[in-house]
């Protein structure tokens, strides 16, 4: 059984990766960590999360737990995950990111400590995003960039705290691949005011937030007289999760480095 631990357990994350884990053979809940201030502190993190009691308490002491598990699944913030990584290297312990919003430094340190352990990072865990990643790529290679133009709209619920979300950047990411170019030259971010003609060749981003959205991403390839509209809907947030755990028990042999969601799926 591989012992897993689910940080932000008492998050909507992480009570979807508690789920996760139990309904998963082969994996087992080792351990559940929340932030010292969290109202969650002591309660049993399967009754949290909706199912029967499994005995692990959210503790906000993540050196005592991690020293007991086999991998940690990580949806947090960019200096937690960060901070996770290094701890996670220092171990040899498999550390699943799905956190968003991070910066070169954060991504230039977590290179690093994949030198001694095995990371797994995806804006995305869902096969079906990664999926419309490689058709993105593949439009985006076959379509020249003076023909047709690419957009990509992304929608989430009004509590997300980055934008463009992880997995619109993973898209572009995709998008800026196919055409041999460097996505952060490449992309506009926001259009206000004159903005004056859109460059061809550039790759462009709309962020909407509101209500309980889970996910929805569009990536639009507009040609003169007619478009291309690829996208993916996301209804239920326990695809990230059951994605994740997949990921956790796939890396569990694997050499340490730094490996994708592509890698998981064998779409690399």
């Amino acid at each position: 059984m591989m012992k897993l631990l689910v940080m932000g357990a008492g998050g909507r994350m992480g009570r979807s990766l508690v789920r996760a884990i139990d309904q998963t053979d082969g994996v087992v809940l080792s351990g559940a960590i929340e932030q010292s201030k969290s109202p969650y502190l002591t309660q049993d993190s399967g009754l949290l999360a909706g199912i029967s009691t499994n005995g692990i308490v959210i503790s906000d002491d993540l050196n005592d737990v991690i020293a007991q598990t086999d991998g940690v699944l990580d949806f947090t913030t960019p200096s937690s995950t960060v901070e996770i990584a290094r701890l996670c290297a220092q171990r040899g312990i498999v550390h699943i990111i799905g956190t968003t919003g991070c910066s070169a430094e954060d991504e230039r340190k977590i290179a690093e400590y994949a030198l001694n352990a095995v990371i797994m990072k995806s804006g995305n865990m869902s096969l079906g995003v990664n999926l419309l990643g490689v058709l993105v790529q593949q439009a985006a290679k076959a379509l020249n960039p003076g023909d047709f133009d690419i957009e990509i709209v992304e929608m989430h619920h009004k509590h997300k705290v980055d934008a463009p979300s992880g997995t619109a950047l993973l898209l572009g990411e995709q998008a800026a691949l196919g055409r041999s170019v460097d996505l952060e030259m490449a992309s506009v971010r926001v259009r206000d005011g004159y903005t004056g003609a859109r460059e061809d060749g550039s790759i462009g981003f709309a962020t909407l937030r509101g209500g309980s959205v889970v996910g929805e991403h569009s990536v639009i390839l507009a040609g003169q007289g007619e478009r291309i509209e690829l996208k993916h809907i996301a209804s239920d947030r326990s695809i990230f999760a059951s994605g994740a755990v997949k990921a956790a028990i796939w890396a569990k042999d694997k050499p340490a480095g730094l490996y994708s969601m592509l890698d998981v799926l064998g779409l690399n």
